[in-house]
Protein backbone atom coordinates (compact mmCIF):
# COMPACT_ATOMS: atom_id res chain seq x y z
CA UNK A 1 0.00 0.00 0.00
CA UNK A 2 1.23 3.47 -0.92
CA UNK A 3 0.13 6.30 1.38
CA UNK A 4 0.37 9.95 0.37
CA UNK A 5 -0.38 13.45 1.57
CA UNK A 6 -1.63 15.73 -1.17
CA UNK A 7 -2.54 19.38 -1.59
CA UNK A 8 -1.14 22.80 -0.84
CA UNK A 9 1.67 23.32 1.66
CA UNK A 10 0.36 23.29 5.19
CA UNK A 11 -3.04 21.99 4.12
CA UNK A 12 -2.21 18.47 2.92
CA UNK A 13 -4.86 15.78 3.08
CA UNK A 14 -4.37 12.01 3.56
CA UNK A 15 -4.69 9.67 0.63
CA UNK A 16 -3.58 6.42 -0.90
CA UNK A 17 -2.47 5.48 -4.39
CA UNK A 18 -4.80 3.08 -6.20
CA UNK A 19 -3.78 0.45 -8.73
CA UNK A 20 -3.98 2.99 -11.55
CA UNK A 21 -1.64 5.42 -9.84
CA UNK A 22 -4.46 7.83 -8.90
CA UNK A 23 -4.88 9.35 -5.48
CA UNK A 24 -7.89 8.29 -3.39
CA UNK A 25 -8.92 10.51 -0.48
CA UNK A 26 -8.70 9.07 3.04
CA UNK A 27 -10.10 12.09 4.88
CA UNK A 28 -13.24 10.18 5.82
CA UNK A 29 -11.16 7.63 7.70
CA UNK A 30 -8.05 9.36 9.11
CA UNK A 31 -7.11 12.95 9.86
CA UNK A 32 -3.59 12.64 8.43
CA UNK A 33 -0.92 10.14 7.47
CA UNK A 34 0.80 10.36 10.83
CA UNK A 35 1.61 8.32 13.89
CA UNK A 36 -2.04 7.85 14.80
CA UNK A 37 -2.66 5.69 11.73
CA UNK A 38 0.77 4.11 11.26
CA UNK A 39 0.69 1.53 14.04
CA UNK A 40 0.13 -2.09 13.02
CA UNK A 41 -3.55 -1.74 13.92
CA UNK A 42 -3.84 1.52 11.99
CA UNK A 43 -2.18 0.10 8.87
CA UNK A 44 -4.42 -2.99 9.02
CA UNK A 45 -7.51 -0.78 9.14
CA UNK A 46 -6.39 1.12 6.05
CA UNK A 47 -5.51 -2.06 4.18
CA UNK A 48 -9.03 -3.34 4.82
CA UNK A 49 -10.50 -0.46 2.80
CA UNK A 50 -11.49 -0.91 -0.83
CA UNK A 51 -9.65 1.86 -2.74
CA UNK A 52 -12.46 1.96 -5.32
CA UNK A 53 -14.85 3.02 -2.55
CA UNK A 54 -12.79 6.10 -1.70
CA UNK A 55 -13.29 9.49 -3.41
CA UNK A 56 -11.04 9.98 -6.43
CA UNK A 57 -8.85 13.07 -6.23
CA UNK A 58 -8.55 15.15 -9.40
CA UNK A 59 -5.13 15.43 -10.99
CA UNK A 60 -2.08 13.27 -11.57
CA UNK A 61 0.27 13.02 -8.60
CA UNK A 62 3.58 14.84 -9.11
CA UNK A 63 2.26 16.48 -12.27
CA UNK A 64 -0.74 18.70 -11.64
CA UNK A 65 -1.36 17.39 -8.11
CA UNK A 66 1.20 18.40 -5.49
CA UNK A 67 2.30 15.80 -2.97
CA UNK A 68 3.57 16.84 0.45
CA UNK A 69 5.91 14.88 2.67
CA UNK A 70 4.38 11.41 2.96
CA UNK A 71 4.36 11.58 6.79
CA UNK A 72 2.78 14.40 8.77
CA UNK A 73 3.32 15.49 12.36
CA UNK A 74 6.79 13.94 12.54
CA UNK A 75 8.03 14.00 16.13
CA UNK A 76 11.65 13.00 15.46
CA UNK A 77 13.61 13.08 12.20
CA UNK A 78 16.73 11.02 12.86
CA UNK A 79 19.52 10.00 10.52
CA UNK A 80 22.49 7.63 10.28
CA UNK A 81 25.85 8.83 8.97
CA UNK A 82 28.45 6.94 6.95
CA UNK A 83 26.26 3.84 6.67
CA UNK A 84 27.68 2.74 3.31
CA UNK A 85 31.28 1.54 3.36
CA UNK A 86 32.00 2.99 -0.08
CA UNK A 87 30.58 6.38 0.96
CA UNK A 88 32.77 6.39 4.08
CA UNK A 89 35.77 5.76 1.81
CA UNK A 90 34.95 8.69 -0.47
CA UNK A 91 34.54 10.91 2.61
CA UNK A 92 37.95 9.78 3.87
CA UNK A 93 36.46 8.41 7.10
CA UNK A 94 36.58 5.04 8.82
CA UNK A 95 33.63 2.68 8.51
CA UNK A 96 31.77 3.09 11.83
CA UNK A 97 31.63 0.23 14.28
CA UNK A 98 28.29 1.51 15.61
CA UNK A 99 25.65 3.61 13.81
CA UNK A 100 26.43 7.35 13.82
CA UNK A 101 23.22 9.11 14.83
CA UNK A 102 22.31 12.74 14.23
CA UNK A 103 19.10 14.73 13.87
CA UNK A 104 17.46 16.68 11.08
CA UNK A 105 15.16 19.32 12.54
CA UNK A 106 11.55 18.67 11.62
CA UNK A 107 11.23 22.20 10.19
CA UNK A 108 13.42 21.01 7.30
CA UNK A 109 10.78 18.54 6.06
CA UNK A 110 9.48 19.29 2.55
CA UNK A 111 7.45 17.70 -0.20
CA UNK A 112 9.25 15.46 -2.70
CA UNK A 113 9.08 17.99 -5.53
CA UNK A 114 9.20 21.29 -3.65
CA UNK A 115 11.80 23.82 -4.77
CA UNK A 116 14.96 23.99 -2.66
CA UNK A 117 15.79 27.54 -1.56
CA UNK A 118 19.59 27.65 -1.44
CA UNK A 119 20.47 29.09 1.98
CA UNK A 120 21.89 32.59 2.12
CA UNK A 121 25.66 32.35 2.34
CA UNK A 122 25.78 28.66 1.43
CA UNK A 123 28.91 27.56 -0.42
CA UNK A 124 28.65 23.77 -0.12
CA UNK A 125 25.06 22.49 -0.29
CA UNK A 126 25.14 18.81 -1.21
CA UNK A 127 22.76 15.94 -2.01
CA UNK A 128 22.24 12.47 -0.49
CA UNK A 129 19.62 9.97 -1.70
CA UNK A 130 18.59 7.76 1.24
CA UNK A 131 16.19 5.00 2.21
CA UNK A 132 13.85 6.31 4.91
CA UNK A 133 12.32 4.20 7.68
CA UNK A 134 8.95 5.26 9.09
CA UNK A 135 8.18 3.96 12.59
CA UNK A 136 4.84 2.28 13.22
CA UNK A 137 4.51 0.89 16.72
CA UNK A 138 6.83 2.81 19.02
CA UNK A 139 9.13 1.43 21.67
CA UNK A 140 12.31 1.61 23.71
CA UNK A 141 15.12 -0.99 23.86
CA UNK A 142 13.60 -2.87 20.93
CA UNK A 143 15.14 -6.28 20.33
CA UNK A 144 16.66 -6.66 16.89
CA UNK A 145 14.62 -9.77 16.10
CA UNK A 146 11.44 -7.76 16.80
CA UNK A 147 12.52 -4.53 15.11
CA UNK A 148 10.74 -5.27 11.82
CA UNK A 149 7.45 -5.26 13.73
CA UNK A 150 8.04 -1.58 14.55
CA UNK A 151 8.53 -0.44 10.93
CA UNK A 152 5.40 0.91 9.26
CA UNK A 153 7.08 1.39 5.91
CA UNK A 154 9.75 2.98 3.78
CA UNK A 155 10.18 6.11 1.64
CA UNK A 156 12.69 8.16 -0.34
CA UNK A 157 14.59 10.91 1.48
CA UNK A 158 17.01 13.50 0.12
CA UNK A 159 19.29 14.26 3.07
CA UNK A 160 20.38 17.67 1.77
CA UNK A 161 23.43 18.92 3.64
CA UNK A 162 25.45 22.14 3.82
CA UNK A 163 28.94 20.68 4.21
CA UNK A 164 30.67 23.83 5.44
CA UNK A 165 28.08 24.25 8.19
CA UNK A 166 28.17 20.53 8.95
CA UNK A 167 31.92 20.04 9.22
CA UNK A 168 33.67 23.37 9.67
CA UNK A 169 31.46 25.62 11.77
CA UNK A 170 32.37 24.41 15.24
CA UNK A 171 29.51 22.16 16.23
CA UNK A 172 27.60 18.95 15.62
CA UNK A 173 26.58 17.81 12.16
CA UNK A 174 23.05 19.01 12.87
CA UNK A 175 23.57 22.66 11.89
CA UNK A 176 24.42 21.55 8.34
CA UNK A 177 21.49 19.14 8.11
CA UNK A 178 18.41 21.00 9.28
CA UNK A 179 17.97 24.12 7.15
CA UNK A 180 14.47 24.71 5.77
CA UNK A 181 13.84 22.40 2.81
CA UNK A 182 16.76 20.07 3.60
CA UNK A 183 14.46 17.06 4.16
CA UNK A 184 12.25 16.16 1.18
CA UNK A 185 10.31 12.99 2.08
CA UNK A 186 8.20 10.90 -0.29
CA UNK A 187 6.49 10.83 -2.75
CA UNK A 188 4.73 8.02 -0.89
CA UNK A 189 5.12 5.84 2.15
CA UNK A 190 5.20 2.21 1.01
CA UNK A 191 4.07 -0.13 3.77
CA UNK A 192 6.63 -2.69 4.90
CA UNK A 193 4.66 -5.66 3.58
CA UNK A 194 5.19 -4.34 0.04
CA UNK A 195 8.99 -4.18 0.44
CA UNK A 196 10.06 -7.79 0.98
CA UNK A 197 13.78 -6.98 1.18
CA UNK A 198 14.78 -3.39 2.02
CA UNK A 199 18.42 -4.40 1.58
CA UNK A 200 17.92 -5.15 -2.13
CA UNK A 201 16.85 -1.75 -3.45
CA UNK A 202 18.61 0.33 -6.10
CA UNK A 203 18.88 4.04 -5.31
CA UNK A 204 20.15 6.85 -7.52
CA UNK A 205 20.43 10.62 -7.85
CA UNK A 206 21.05 12.97 -10.80
CA UNK A 207 21.85 16.68 -11.02
CA UNK A 208 20.90 18.28 -14.35
CA UNK A 209 20.70 14.82 -15.89
CA UNK A 210 24.16 13.70 -14.74
CA UNK A 211 23.97 10.61 -12.56
CA UNK A 212 26.16 11.10 -9.50
CA UNK A 213 24.80 8.36 -7.24
CA UNK A 214 23.90 4.85 -8.36
CA UNK A 215 24.00 2.32 -5.56
CA UNK A 216 22.18 -0.38 -3.71
CA UNK A 217 21.00 -0.77 -0.14
CA UNK A 218 22.81 -4.14 -0.14
CA UNK A 219 26.01 -2.26 0.76
CA UNK A 220 24.61 -0.67 3.92
CA UNK A 221 26.77 -1.33 6.97
CA UNK A 222 23.75 -1.46 9.31
CA UNK A 223 20.37 -2.63 8.01
CA UNK A 224 16.95 -1.23 8.94
CA UNK A 225 16.26 -3.67 11.80
CA UNK A 226 19.65 -3.02 13.39
CA UNK A 227 19.17 0.74 13.03
CA UNK A 228 15.75 0.65 14.69
CA UNK A 229 16.96 -1.55 17.53
CA UNK A 230 20.12 0.50 18.12
CA UNK A 231 18.39 3.87 17.96
CA UNK A 232 15.78 2.74 20.49
CA UNK A 233 18.53 2.32 23.09
CA UNK A 234 18.97 6.09 23.22
CA UNK A 235 15.46 7.43 22.63
CA UNK A 236 11.92 6.12 22.71
CA UNK A 237 10.80 5.73 19.12
CA UNK A 238 7.26 6.94 18.51
CA UNK A 239 4.75 6.25 15.74
CA UNK A 240 5.48 8.47 12.77
CA UNK A 241 9.15 9.07 13.58
CA UNK A 242 11.39 9.01 10.51
CA UNK A 243 14.95 7.67 10.20
CA UNK A 244 17.19 8.33 7.17
CA UNK A 245 19.55 5.38 6.80
CA UNK A 246 22.59 6.78 4.97
CA UNK A 247 23.69 7.32 1.39
CA UNK A 248 25.80 5.49 -1.21
CA UNK A 249 28.85 7.15 -2.82
CA UNK A 250 28.58 9.94 -5.34
CA UNK A 251 27.82 12.94 -3.14
CA UNK A 252 29.16 16.32 -4.23
CA UNK A 253 31.70 16.43 -1.40
CA UNK A 254 33.28 13.25 -2.75
CA UNK A 255 33.90 14.56 -6.26
CA UNK A 256 37.43 15.63 -7.21
CA UNK A 257 37.25 18.57 -6.97
CA UNK A 258 34.05 18.80 -4.88
CA UNK A 259 30.89 19.90 -6.72
CA UNK A 260 28.01 21.61 -4.93
CA UNK A 261 24.52 22.76 -5.85
CA UNK A 262 23.91 26.05 -7.65
CA UNK A 263 20.75 28.00 -8.28
CA UNK A 264 18.90 26.83 -11.38
CA UNK A 265 20.01 23.20 -11.12
CA UNK A 266 17.54 20.31 -10.84
CA UNK A 267 17.96 17.19 -8.72
CA UNK A 268 16.15 13.96 -9.58
CA UNK A 269 16.41 10.93 -7.33
CA UNK A 270 14.62 7.69 -6.61
CA UNK A 271 14.60 4.23 -5.08
CA UNK A 272 13.19 1.10 -6.70
CA UNK A 273 9.58 0.60 -5.64
CA UNK A 274 9.48 3.80 -3.58
CA UNK A 275 9.10 6.45 -6.28
CA UNK A 276 11.05 9.50 -7.38
CA UNK A 277 11.65 13.09 -6.29
CA UNK A 278 12.51 16.26 -8.20
CA UNK A 279 13.79 19.50 -6.68
CA UNK A 280 14.79 22.69 -8.45
CA UNK A 281 17.39 24.81 -6.67
CA UNK A 282 16.28 28.43 -6.49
Amino acid sequence: MKLVRYGEKGAEKPGLLDGDGRVRDLSGHVADIDGACLTRAGIAALQALDPASLPLVEGTPQQDLRLGACVGGVGKFLAVGLNYADHAAEAGMDVPTEPILFTKWTSCIAGPDDDLHLPEGSTATDWEVELGIVIGDGGRDILMDRAADHIAGYCVINDISERDWQLRRGGTWDKGKGHDGFGPIGPWLVTADDIPDPRALRLWLEVDGHRHQDGTTATMVFGPEEIVSYTSRFTTLQPGDVIATGTPPGVGMGQKPPVYLKRGQVMRLGIDGLGQQRQKVI
